[in-house]
């Protein structure tokens, strides 16, 4: 070993010893520290707005509703339910569906439903709906019925000349007078008319089939959906029509009332999360809303729904008493096989 070397390593020595012999004491060696603890998990990023197909209508007051409450805008989309399906799984095999939510009547659901465009969620508002409008494993929450009955305008129909049962439609005192969404698209309609056959006939296909002959017969004016027949009784061009209550309220004050025959029928109205919404929570927190019991009040008192919610009732005379029911589900094939049928019963070109 040189001598240059022996004298450096010596100084380092030297140099090590006078650090620790001139401090008051030796630091000991710290532990290395402990991993912090985890915290809770980060919340899931809510961005709106959220996008809501729906055939419903006069939800505006939901809509501002939900934003108040959450600073979430909701966009509304309104598609009659003839074009729901086409629309919507056309966007879906495209890769273009911009919608959140979805919301139709319950076999348009259950399609969507089948062709993979729902997701599961389970919503915490629902907790007290009963258990026949949950449907939490297959992305569906039924909230109200779309219930239809016989509505007329006050001023043409005399008190006395109201039906008293379905049957009285086809009365040909009611010719030229009437108004329905067209019994050979319309899937509501089709369904409402086939479940009259067990709730108005007592399944009695031959009463069934003449009161289908004389309504025909009565040359009702037939439109898309439920949506345009609410205006020819308000005006006064038609007197009575296959409709929904509701209209009574948002139509106010046009004259119309219904006509108390029960029960009242219609397909569950149901919602439900998009499979690829593009705001997947603000989708939540918008069905969340959608089932809580101010949002059905809103539903029933602005818009004249029938809900699920309990305790709940539009503020139409008779309806916390009436008797309303989901009528049974039918399958695509059957509402093309029964919309047939129809079509040549009416004879609808």
């Amino acid at each position: 070993m040189t001598r240059k070397l022996i004298v450096g390593l010596l100084f380092c020595i030297c140099l090590t010893g006078f650090a620790f012999a001139g401090g008051e004491k030796e630091t000991p060696a710290q532990a290395p520290a402990a991993a912090p603890a985890p915290g809770p998990a980060a919340a899931p990023v809510v961005s709106g707005p959220v996008a809501f197909y729906a055939n419903i209508t006069s939800v505006d007051p939901l809509l501002e509703d939900f934003g108040k409450r959450t600073g979430i805008k909701a966009e509304y989309t309104r598609i009659s339910t003839t074009k729901f399906l086409s629309t919507v799984f056309t966007e879906f095999e495209a890769g273009k569906l911009l919608a959140d939510v979805i919301q139709a009547p319950l076999p348009v659901m259950e399609q969507l439903r089948a062709g993979g465009v729902l997701t599961p969620y389970i919503s915490p508002s629902a907790q007290g709906y009963p258990d026949w409008a949950k449907r939490e494993t297959e992305g569906i929450y039924m909230f109200g019925i779309e219930y239809v009955g016989l509505i007329y305008n006050k001023d043409l129909v005399k008190p006395a000349d109201v039906p008293k049962a379905y049957k009285d439609l086809a009365d040909p005192k009611w010719k030229n007078k009437i108004v329905m969404a067209d019994p050979s698209i319309h899937p509501t309609t089709i369904s409402w008319l086939v479940a009259l056959k067990e709730h108005g006939f007592g399944n009695n296909d031959a009463q069934w089939r003449a009161f289908l002959a004389g309504l025909a017969a009565n040359n009702p004016m037939l439109v898309a959906s439920f949506g345009p027949t609410p205006a020819p009784l308000a005006s006064g061009e038609k007197a009575i029509g296959i409709s929904m209550p509701k209209y009574i309220i948002t139509n106010a004050p046009a004259p119309l009332d219904w006509a108390r025959i029960e029960p009242l029928m219609g397909s569950p109205r149901a919602m439900g999360v998009s499979a690829k919404a593009p705001h997947a929570e603000a989708a939540k927190k918008f069905v969340d809303y959608w089932l809580s019991k101010d949002a059905a009040a809103i539903l029933a008192n602005d818009v004249g729904e029938y809900v699920v919610a309990p305790g709940v009732f539009p503020p139409i005379d008779g309806m916390d008493k009436a008797t309303v029911i989901p009528i049974e589900e039918l399958s695509d094939a059957d509402l093309i096989k029964w919309g047939a049928e129809f079509k040549k019963i009416f004879g609808i070109k």
